[in-house]
């Protein structure tokens, strides 16, 4: 029997929420949750007793349901990221409630590291006019521009709070045109528009008998219908451990663990292990379950070789006749998380798959400036929650792709030896020997 549109599975959609602070995220996400059936009774007992409520009455604080911190609660905002998983007839939903204010921007960062879409909320009270021009919040555009150097396939555009500004046609058609002025200047593709109210309930996931002309989607079929990306590509296998058994017996035992990041590895298929680029045969692919054939993207296996070769933590294998080779100088764009200023050749950690090495930053070329979206080059260093691309000289070469190409083996981190901080993260953009 074929299966009816609502019938197909299509898969897991992870997503963000993102923009500035007190734009709704968290009040989206409950609503959200609670419309779809995915709030137990229980939960909704401790919510309505909760202290820290924000709501008169029996009326539930739906942000609640994703500030989980004591602290959160206390000062009505999201400093962690949460996650929360729902499900409906057509798909599975991880979401990251993401923090909206400036300081927590490298916590928006590790959200939407591994989401497929965002939503980007404008609350609708609180754009400002600029000789007759919509201008939206700053920490709006960040969020934006972080989106796109994070390569996310789909933005959603949720302009928030329209109860509050009696339902406007008018003001939703003056924010879609500003953020799609925005859109443009950061080349996002993918961009789509819904007015809601996230604490009526307004587009979320019914359509909306106050606005009859918006005659688009709600939110959650938006989301449903969203199509994802499957990852395919050459073969990336990084080495996340090398497992011994029985090491003095004749039958010793020698695995390769880690994660397919992308393509596939076959029983009996030349692999080249980066960066010393030696060459050695698939013996054994080992699951969860026992013996695999194959393995693929996302799937963590153990792989034994034919060949005893020199393998350890942080290299590669790729298959014999890829033409990737290892990098030791690289372009990035990073996004400056440290209350200290980054500090040119002064040495830090990159971690990269599960790599680690020094690293040293040779120059700053540009740092963008979220006000004007221009890449200005008077800047040396990057402050805390400044973007800018920058050179890097590594100690040793690492097997690393470009983020475009492949975001798994194109992101990093950087961290401070002395603190063992996450200062940076990164998106390379160019490699060199």
């Amino acid at each position: 029997m074929s299966l009816t549109p609502y019938q197909e599975d299509l898969g897991v959609l992870r997503f963000i929420t993102a923009g500035s602070v007190d734009d709704g995220k968290s009040t989206l996400i409950g609503r959200l949750l609670y419309d779809s059936k995915s709030v137990l009774t229980d939960q909704l007992s401790a919510l309505a007793r909760a202290k820290h409520k924000r709501t008169a009455g029996e009326d539930i604080d739906f942000s609640l349901l994703t500030d989980g911190l004591e602290a959160e609660r206390e000062q009505g905002i999201t400093i962690d990221v949460a996650y929360r998983y729902f499900t409906t007839a057509r798909r599975k939903f991880i979401i990251a409630d993401t923090p909206g204010h400036e300081q927590y921007t490298r916590n928006m960062v590790t959200g939407a590291s591994t989401a497929h879409a965002a939503i980007i909320l404008v609350d609708a009270t609180r754009v400002s006019e600029v000789e007759g021009k919509t201008e939206l919040l700053a920490q709006t555009k960040r969020h934006s521009a972080i989106v796109k150097l994070l390569g996310l396939q789909h933005v959603i555009v949720a302009i928030n709070k329209m109860d509050l500004i009696d339902y406007s046609e008018t003001a939703f058609n003056a924010i879609r045109a500003a953020y799609l002025e925005l859109a443009q200047r950061l080349g996002l593709q993918d961009v789509r528009f819904v007015p809601v109210s996230a604490l009526k309930g307004d587009n979320i996931v019914y359509a909306s008998e106050r606005m009859p002309w918006y005659q688009d989607e709600p939110l959650l079929d938006m989301l449903e219908s969203l199509p994802v990306a499957q990852t395919g590509g050459e073969l990336r296998f990084p080495v996340q451990l090398v497992a011994r058994q029985d090491g003095s017996h004749a039958d010793d035992f020698r695995g390769y663990m880690g994660r397919v990041e992308s393509g596939a590895v076959r029983l009996g298929q030349t692999l080249r292990v980066l960066p010393a680029g030696r060459n050695a045969t698939v013996a054994e692919i080992v699951g969860p379950r026992g013996l695999l054939e194959e393995a693929f993207a996302g799937q963590c296996v153990t792989i034994r070789l034919t060949e005893d070769v020199d393998v350890s933590r942080g290299d590669t294998f790729v298959s014999a006749d890829s033409g990737l080779e290892p990098s030791r100088k690289l372009a990035a764009d990073i996004c400056w998380f440290d209350e200290d200023a980054l500090a040119p050749q002064r040495k830090y950690l990159l971690k990269q798959a599960t790599s680690t090495v020094y690293v040293k930053v040779g120059s700053v070329d540009t740092v963008l400036d979220v006000s004007t979206l221009s890449h200005g080059t008077d800047k040396t260093t990057l402050a805390m929650n400044d973007i800018g691309r920058v050179q890097l000289s590594l100690q040793k070469p690492v097997a690393a792709d470009t983020y475009d190409a492949n975001p798994a083996t194109g992101a990093f981190v950087l961290i401070d030896e002395a603190t063992h901080h996450t200062v940076a993260a990164g998106m390379i953009r160019a490699l060199a020997a």
